[in-house]
């Protein structure tokens, strides 16, 4: 049993009921991860919250139905198992039936109707194009309303035509606005509407019944329910073909591969046996004795290769067959004892309940997989718990059949494990699963999720080349960005380099200083001047440089020219240059501001002596 979540079986029953798509027979694991990926897309926190979300914002139903309705398919998906189906499956349906009689094909699940129209394509070639638009009819039915629209125009890109075989696109597609569309005249014999396998009823009378990859989607009681409305509505003879993902192991009674590989099953007819006639009274022979009769159906009784056990109405022993008296050691002396006070009745299984349920019911029971342990032998029994009732329907007693079935569980566990090697070449393809389960269900079901995976895989993966593609655009134009701000940063280089050319070419010491009279720039000049090298005094305050200038006369020119109304300021002032010596220095203040005259950036300081030989 899956874990269910209660918040998201009330979503699941919410969609029901106000949308009418009852997903509440899908796989929880899959269809839990599907909505969680729409729910991160919208950001919505937990499911009630998600609810909440649909029920104020109607456009999000087909957001979320897209999304769980992954609707991945494609022309001839797995041509080896198409090119099997048109050698082996159809040639010998279309030679079975008369020239003129009709053929009826059923795709379930069409999604955008390539599968549809790669049958068409199939059929056409057996039969030539009159005779297909003359027999054929194929009903293609999906539960998305969206794709089955786009199913019905019938116009396919580049993309989606990369699987059709060169020879049958020039004769089935024309080509339309940069697209191609299935023949109009052959799209008359396929007709799409919409179907819910869960709920609504089959079509009837189908030859060919075409369902792949969509059981996977669903869990095995749904399936089960699935699988019996497609064997109603196929002929005797008619033909499921399912995809790679799914095996009917369990449904045999039901259907019987043609080719397991491939997913090729046929109907098996059912026999309906009018009641009361499965042991109808036989004439007796005039020349037989009724005492021989009774003697010989006692003998053919204890002889009976099924061990089994009679009892009473009241549930005491009637009689036994030498069988059980071999298997369980029941003797004569148990006969006329109560059922229960027997080791049988409780071991190896208990039967007693059994026993009671057929009488009650009036039907036979079927306890299967009963292990037993007799001496060295392990053996596996079936057994058949079946009411007796008289001519007058009153009841007679109970019987029980001991079928021994260790052989057939010893093939069975061969069969399953011929089918996981099967299995094994698939699991490959997806890539992920490694572990083979003991049980068909469960290994049915880890592909079937695996397929899912993959279908949602591919789906995301359209979505990435799209995306890699937007990705691939930006990042020409952020390379082309690059490029100009390459060539920007080279005329920058160019610049400073003219700029500190400029500066060291000046006869005058020149400093620049930021508004809080930082050092941002140091000519050559100012360092024979002064005797302090640029990297010296770059980021320090000027006014606390060690250099001969008088700092008290410097300091109003500096603030003014640094202020919001700062003005041009020079100042004629005494000095000691490096070597010591007195000279005359004229210190010109400059603001510096931005070149459309807005926000001031700092100060231009311009030193000259009055002799360059003072230095």
């Amino acid at each position: 049993m899956q874990p269910t979540d209660p918040h998201l079986e009330a979503l699941l029953v919410y969609l029901k009921e106000s949308r009418g798509f009852d997903f509440t027979g899908y796989k929880r694991s899959s269809l839990a991860r599907r909505i969680n990926r729409r729910m991160s897309q919208i950001n919505a926190t937990d499911y009630q919250n998600y609810l909440d979300y649909l029920q104020v914002h109607p456009d999000e139903f087909a957001a979320l139905f897209n999304t769980v309705l992954i609707n991945v398919t494609s022309f001839f998906r797995d041509s080896e198992a198409w090119d099997y189906l048109s050698k082996e499956v159809l040639e010998p349906l279309i030679a079975a039936k008369p020239d003129d009689s009709p053929i009826r094909i059923w795709c379930a699940g069409c999604a955008s109707g390539e599968e549809a129209y790669t049958l068409a394509m199939a059929f056409a070639e057996l039969l030539g194009v009159p005779a297909f638009k003359d027999r054929v009819k194929i009903y293609a039915t999906d539960i998305d309303e969206e794709q089955l629209n786009e199913a019905r125009q019938a116009t396919y890109g580049d993309r989606e035509m990369e699987a059709v075989p060169p020879e049958l696109a020039e004769r089935y597609f024309e080509p339309v606005n940069g697209r191609f569309a299935f023949r109009k005249d052959l799209r008359r014999s396929v007709i799409f509407g919409r179907n819910d396998l869960v709920q609504d009823a089959p079509i009837s009378r189908i030859d060919l019944l075409a369902c792949r990859n969509t059981l996977m989607y669903f869990n095995a009681e749904t399936q089960a329910k699935i699988l019996g409305r497609f064997h109603f509505a196929l002929r005797d003879d008619g033909v499921l073909f399912l995809g790679k993902a799914e095996m009917l192991l369990s449904h045999t009674g039901l259907f019987t591969p043609i080719d397991l590989k491939r997913r090729v099953f046929r109907r098996v007819p059912r026999l309906y046996a009018r009641p009361g006639t499965a042991f109808a009274d036989l004439p007796t022979p005039p020349d037989l004795a009724v005492t021989g009769l009774g003697e010989l159906r006692d003998e053919a009784f204890a002889a009976s290769p099924l061990a089994q056990l009679t009892l009473t109405p009241d549930g005491h022993v009637a009689v036994f067959n030498r069988q059980l008296e071999k298997m369980f050691g029941v003797s004569s002396r148990d006969i006329g004892r109560p059922f229960s006070d027997l080791e049988l009745s409780y071991r190896p299984v208990e039967l007693r309940r059994y026993v009671e349920q057929a009488q009650l019911e009036r039907r036979a029971l079927r306890v299967p997989d009963v292990d037993f342990q007799r001496g060295a032998d392990q053996l596996t029994l079936e057994v058949q718990v079946s009411p007796l009732a008289g001519a007058d329907g009153s009841l007679l007693g109970v019987t029980l059949a001991f079928h021994d079935v260790t052989a057939s569980r010893r093939l069975k566990d061969e069969l399953e494990h011929a089918n996981q090697q099967l299995e094994t070449a698939y699991e490959e393809l997806q890539s992920t699963n490694e572990e083979l389960e003991t049980t068909n269900e469960e290994l049915q079901s880890t592909v079937e999720e695996l397929e899912t995976t993959n279908e949602e895989l591919q789906s995301t993966n359209e979505e990435l080349e799209t995306m890699n593609e937007e990705l691939q655009s930006t990042n020409d134009e952020l390379q082309s960005i690059n490029d100009q701000l390459r060539m920007s940063s080279v005329q920058l280089d160019e610049a400073n380099v003219f700029l500190e050319t400029v500066l060291t070419s000046m006869e005058a010491g020149v400093a620049v200083v930021d508004p809080d009279l930082r050092v941002r720039m140091w000519n050559r000049r100012a360092e024979d001047l002064w005797g302090l090298r640029s990297a010296e005094v770059i980021g320090q305050h000027f006014l606390n440089l060690d250099i001969g200038l008088p700092i008290d006369q410097l300091r109003p020119i500096l603030r003014a020219a640094t202020s919001p109304e700062a003005t041009g300021v020079e100042l004629e002032v005494d000095a000691v240059n490096r070597r010591g010596r007195s000279i005359s220095v004229r210190v010109a203040c400059t603001p510096l501001r931005r070149r459309d005259g807005g926000r001031l950036e700092g100060a231009i300081i311009v030193m000259e002596t009055g002799s360059t030989e003072a230095v």
